[in-house]
């Protein structure tokens, strides 16, 4: 059996009295992800939350201590609470529902600025916390409990089934015919078993997608031969680190019993690593030695017409036919209602993928108006709703940003941290809204891109975002200036006005851009209607 250590305590009682004496740190997503992957061995031989010198070592030479390492993992926190705490004293760890699951001894406080560029998928705080955990009481997960194993269970569960021998494979992606042969094909090459172990870590209760992914694997599991193939999910998260991720999968995978690690040609999107699978087979052969599992590379395969199956692409003879569907068109077909060949994958998979891939015009979709006081976002949104109600079809809700102030911000004011709780309660609002098929039309100065882009992420994961930049002048919508907002701003009675003493920063790619001088607002949410249905979310006539 694995005999990975755990950082769990063997008194979680005495633990749990002490720590009412305790300062306590409420854990984000992707911190309780790590603090489960420490505690359970998955991260092992880590022990804890890395120091300063620990990280700049990582970043530097890939080394913790002794140990091979690829990213450092930091316990990020606020300049306020890193500021009531000294170096030696024990804080408590709990999760978003309170409960405690660690108790952390600080061994070190360190600013947090130079990770930024190593954890750019990290919207890191201000300070880290560096040092030694002690376990109390498990993560509690509520979805898919019966495939989250720790490394003794699954160690356990490989002893139990009699498997000697595991490839394991890390997808973030469903598996359809061509993937099922690819991995089974390389297991059988390497006299193994085969584990999948797809990364899951960090999300939301309200992604859809994760749930018809995890079911969809599911499905898949019953496409290999009995008894050769399992199912357990990693709470890894994406790092967006490409090269780095694919490493430090290899070690959760090594600690799990795995003797090989088969690389998902699709694991880093070139979005994130920007080279091809070559190009990453290469640059990982240089570690191969270093992470103590052996690394396995796809041969990948093609469905041959003539043949009538699945075959190895560099079998294929020059100028035969071979049936071809990339992913992005596959899920296009779901969205538009288009048969999926029999061929690419089974019609499980296709039901359960498409209660997540459904065409626009059965989404919710969140408009989201941009632009400068008096530019006529206000004047548009409303026009717009009274277009849509009047085509009927989806439940409307309009949130203006002077409404929500009044009703969901009254206490806050326009500093820019103020601001940005604002825009992210409007974003909240407007994704509950799309989530349930609704949709709201937004109507903020929402000044800073970095917030925009954080609503856009939030509403896209549960439906439709369209960003509508009203482009208007400066000059313009200091000319209208109903409420002398503009003058009272010039004559620095109101700080922080947004184009006059704080920035507005554009929107580069919006799916929309009206200019409203010389328009009416019913002509400019007429362009929006268009673009709505340009868009797949409205059908016209």
């Amino acid at each position: 059996m694995n005999t990975v250590p755990t950082l769990y305590t063997d008194d979680p009682d005495v633990v749990k009295q002490e720590s009412r004496e305790l300062a306590s740190f409420d854990l984000k997503r992707e911190q309780v992800c790590d603090v489960e992957l420490l505690l359970n061995g998955a991260f092992s031989p880590l022990d804890g939350f890395m120091t300063a010198e620990e990280c700049r070592d990582v970043i530097d030479s890939k080394r913790w201590r002794d140990a091979f390492w690829p990213v450092p993992v930091v316990l990020d926190v606020s300049a306020e609470f890193a500021g009531s705490l000294g170096e030696g004293e024990r804080i408590a760890l709990r999760d978003p529902e309170g409960v405690l699951v660690a108790v952390m001894t600080v061994a070190e406080i360190f600013p947090a600025d130079f990770l930024v560029d190593a954890l750019p998928g990290r919207q890191l705080s201000a300070m880290c916390l560096g040092g030694p955990l002690v376990g109390v009481e498990a993560p509690m997960h509520h979805d898919f409990k019966r495939l989250r194993l720790n490394p003794r269970e699954v160690a356990a569960q490989f002893e139990r089934l009699g498997w000697e021998k595991v490839l394991g494979f890390a997808t973030k992606r469903p598996l359809h015919q061509r993937e099922v042969f690819e991995t089974y094909n390389a297991a059988r090459r390497n006299e193994a078993n085969l584990l999948i172990n797809p990364a899951v870590g960090a999300v939301v209760p309200e992604d859809r997608f994760h749930y018809a992914r995890v079911h969809s694997l599911e499905h898949a599991l019953g496409h290999y031969p009995l008894h050769t193939t399992d199912l357990v999910l990693s709470s890894l998260y994406s790092r967006q680190l490409g090269l780095d991720d694919v490493l430090l999968h290899a070690i959760v995978l090594r600690n799990l019993g795995c003797r090989y690690y088969m690389v998902d040609a699709d694991y880093c999107s070139p979005g994130e690593t920007g080279f091809d699978y070559d190009s990453l087979q290469e640059q990982l052969s240089a570690y191969d030695d270093k992470l103590g599992i052996e690394l396995v590379f796809n041969d990948r395969m093609v469905h041959s017409p003539k043949r009538g199956g699945y075959v190895p692409a560099s079998g294929v003879d020059a100028g035969e036919a071979v049936d071809t569907l990339s992913a992005d068109e596959f899920v296009e077909r779901l969205r538009s209602g288009l048969e999926i060949p029999s061929w690419y994958t089974w019609p499980e998979i296709v039901r359960e993928l498409k209660q997540v891939y459904r065409p626009c015009s059965e989404q919710g979709v969140t408009v989201f108006f941009t632009g400068l006081s008096g530019s006529g976002k206000s004047s548009i949104a409303n026009a717009l709703l009274v277009k849509m109600m009047e085509m009927g079809g989806r439940p409307i809700t309009l949130l203006d940003g002077d409404i929500v102030r009044q009703h969901l911000s009254s206490e806050l004011g326009f500093s820019k941290e103020h601001r940005d709780i604002n825009i992210r309660r409007i974003g909240y609002v407007a994704s509950e809204i799309t989530k349930h098929g609704g949709m709201a039309i937004c109507a903020p100065i929402a000044p800073y891109a970095r917030t925009r882009r954080d609503v856009r992420e939030m509403i896209e994961a549960v439906g439709g975002f369209v960003e509508v930049h009203v482009a208007t002048s400066l000059e313009v919508c200091e000319s209208r200036d109903r409420k002398g907002l503009y003058a009272k701003a010039r004559a620095g009675i109101i700080k922080e006005f947004t184009g006059v003493s704080d920035p507005y920063e554009e929107p580069e790619s919006p799916e929309l851009r009206i200019d409203t001088h010389g328009i009416s607002p019913e002509e400019a949410a007429q362009r929006v209607v268009l673009t709505l249905e340009k868009l797949g979310y409205i059908k016209l006539g």
